[in-house]
């Protein structure tokens, strides 16, 4: 029986794909964490715990550096809500272009029994214009950029897109008629609208800052429906003032923004959809099953990709330290045991590892020795012994 703890409100879907091998929260020292926003990077780990997987993109909020220490394999779902944060850029482009805020506003201020002559007479305040034509530039093209980027073009937008690091999926879904820009300047010096879709990390914090702002044409509408930290906000503010930037759209609000008449900040709501939450808790959910009950590893943030089938009897799963000589004395351990390999596969990932070895012939005083044995090497992190499901 495997145990599962849950943090935040996951949604039920999610839940309902655990099968009779699983209990949801009947301890605090389980094989598994299915998280969604709960800050773990000040909390212990426990010595049981083999998997976190996040129902959502951004791993922030887990300390992937003592995960991996501790043997626990991270997982996140990208993509599971990247249609609704697209969905929410697209409508904040036609909110921004039509100046609905401001019009909705007024009309809300304005409720006397003239309203229709003073309207009829206010309303060229609110003249907006037309998303047709206007050139929108797409910072980042993974999964919520390329959609934004392929919505926008159906709305009859010209779309430019800037993406050192795009990935061969990525591409594949992108349109042709996106423009490929080679740089951050390129792509952003006729845009009427930009919109910034990269993960958080060192290399795209401050991305957006006053050199790139002084890159953009003057009343450039900014979005940054990614992560908090990848737009320098001081310098949108300051940019405010001079009128580089017309008016800055983000989910991350900060005392900074308040009460800033040309910046319009959301509650990070960019995935909170009720599909968004299905699709982050079944894959998380999904990856948590495949995880336990196999081994096999497909987009975890700290483990290298490898899936190997599952044929023989028995499988160890070693995670450990990516230093030579590691492979070498794993297999001596084995075969001091009298043991045979079925089938051996390892992989690295920076500075982890991880071998999997399938094994026919194993009675249970042999496993124990050599779960012990092999937590004995000093580079290992974590070893496991799995049963073929049948």
């Amino acid at each position: 029986m495997y145990q599962i703890k849950t943090y935040n409100a996951i949604a039920q879907a999610g839940l309902d794909r655990f099968t009779s091998d699983y209990q949801l929260n009947q301890t605090d020292d389980p094989d598994a964490y299915l998280i969604r926003s709960v800050d773990l990077t000040h909390q212990p780990l426990p010595a049981t715990l083999k998997v976190i997987a996040r129902a959502g993109a951004g791993v922030n909020n887990i300390p992937i550096a003592a995960a991996t220490k501790n043997g626990t394999a991270v997982f996140n779902t990208p993509g599971s809500n990247a249609n609704a944060v697209k969905e929410l850029v697209i409508a904040l482009l036609i909110v921004a272009s039509r100046n609905l805020i401001e019009a909705a506003n007024y009309s809300a201020r304005h409720t006397e029994a003239d309203v229709s002559q003073r309207t009829e007479h206010d309303k060229t305040k609110f003249n907006g214009t037309e998303l047709y034509g206007k050139t929108l530039a797409v910072v980042g093209l993974g999964h919520v950029g390329v959609l934004v980027a392929n919505a926008a073009l159906a709305l009859g937008m010209n779309v430019v897109g800037y993406d050192p690091y795009l990935s061969a999926n990525a591409a594949w879904n992108i349109s042709k008629q996106v423009q490929r820009a080679a740089t951050l300047p390129m792509a952003v010096k006729d845009a009427d609208y930009v919109t910034v879709h990269v993960p958080k990390s060192a290399a795209t914090l401050n991305l957006i800052g006053a050199p790139e702002l002084a890159a953009m044409p003057a009343k450039v509408q900014l979005f940054n429906y990614a992560r908090s930290g990848i737009v320098d906000n001081s310098a949108v503010l300051a940019a405010i003032k001079t009128g580089q930037v017309a008016h800055y759209y983000t989910d991350f609000g900060e005392p900074s923004l308040a009460n800033q008449a040309q910046v319009t900040v959301t509650p990070h709501i960019g995935g909170s959809t009720i599909e968004a939450e299905v699709n982050g808790a079944t894959a998380a959910a999904q990856a948590i099953m495949t995880y336990l009950e196999t081994g096999n590893v497909q987009d975890a943030i700290n483990l290298p990709n490898l899936s190997v089938p599952f044929n023989a009897a028995n499988r160890f799963t070693i995670i450990h330290q990516n230093v030579p000589n590691m492979v070498s004395q794993i297999t001596a351990t084995l075969a001091a045991a009298g043991l045979n390999i079925a089938s051996m596969a390892n992989a690295a990932k920076q500075q982890t590892a991880y071998t999997i070895i399938d094994i026919d012939a194993l009675d249970h005083t042999r496993s124990q020795h050599l779960i012990t044995t092999l937590n004995q090497i000093p580079a290992v992190d974590r070893v496991r012994l799995l049963k073929r499901p049948y």
